[in-house]
This record gives C-alpha cells, sequence and structure tokens, in this order.
C-alpha cells in the first residue's frame, strides 16, 4: 500500500480548515427522535468521504440489512448500545465500537435499548447522502410514495434491501 496521488500541488500549504462546535445545531431531525449532525459531506470534502453524528432517541429504530454498491460505511459507537448486524448476526456494540463495511456489505443498525444512543457514521467516498436521510424524513411526514417512486429513491441513493 502506498500514498495515492498528492491533490494538493502547492509549496506554502494553505489556510482551509474548517471547525464546528459541540453545539452546533444539528441539521435533520426526524418524527422519531433521531438527530442528524452533518459533520463533513461529499460537497464539502472534495468527495472523499461523509462523517455525520446519529443521535437516536429511546424509541426503536433505524434501518434492516442492506448494501451499498459504491460506498463503504463506518460506524464507531459513541454512547448507549447500538445493534449493528454485521452480515451474518446482530451485535450490541458499545462506546468505542467500531465496525466497518465495505462496499457491498450486508449491515443494519438499531437503537432498541430504550436508551439514548449516538454513534458517527462515515460514508467513503463522499456520496450525497443528505438526500437520502432528507427524504425519509420527508416520507414520515408526507407519507410513503408509490412502490414505484421508492424502488428509484433506493436505486438513487445506493441502498439494496434484502
Amino acid at each position: 500500500m502506498s500514498y495515492p496521488e498528492p491533490r494538493y500541488l502547492g509549496d506554502t500549504g494553505e489556510i482551509n480548515a474548517t471547525y464546528r462546535t459541540a453545539d452546533h445545531e444539528p441539521e435533520l431531525r426526524s418524527s422519531g427522535g433521531t438527530v442528524t449532525h452533518y459533520l463533513a459531506t461529499g460537497a464539502s470534502t472534495n468527495g472523499q468521504f461523509g462523517m455525520y453524528r446519529w443521535e437516536m432517541g429511546p424509541v426503536p429504530s433505524g434501518p434492516s440489512p442492506h448494501f451499498h454498491r459504491s460506498i463503504s460505511e463506518s460506524f464507531y459507537v459513541l454512547a448507549g448500545v447500538i445493534r449493528i448486524y454485521d452480515g451474518t448476526r446482530w451485535i450490541d456494540t458499545v462506546p468505542g465500537d467500531f465496525v466497518h463495511v465495505p462496499e457491498g456489505g450486508i449491515h443494519g443498525f438499531r437503537n432498541e435499548s430504550g436508551e439514548p444512543a449516538s454513534m458517527l457514521l462515515h460514508f467513503s467516498p463522499g456520496a450525497p447522502r443528505e438526500g437520502y436521510f432528507e427524504g425519509l424524513v420527508e416520507f414520515a411526514v408526507s407519507g410513503r410514495p408509490s412502490e414505484e417512486e421508492l424502488a428509484e429513491f433506493y436505486l438513487r441513493h445506493d441502498t439494496f434491501w434484502v
């Protein structure tokens, strides 16, 4: 394994870091109590990755087993107990646990503990996952779309249910 080709070709470096305070308002709130913070989007990282803080309330929530064809997904548990499906079994993960799922890997996650839980979600490369998250929240408000519209939505957002 070696370093990739340089993306920055300057000699002096640039002042281009971003900073987000811990008390920054979340970008998304679902009716089920999940709060999502867009820490780094694919757009803000030049497509390299996306990172989101996912805070789930005590009401059971989370996606069933699925896979992505074009992105890997990683989970780092910050608080609580989150059940993560690794393709063969549901694992009760706790703060400090990390799960990485390469492209094509079947996975899912749920908070079934009855207590709040939170984690970091990391996608690579940085696909526009915000549209997926926001679409799911909109469906909860406006109602489930037709089967054809839902199938197109999942295809557009690289989500394949098993």
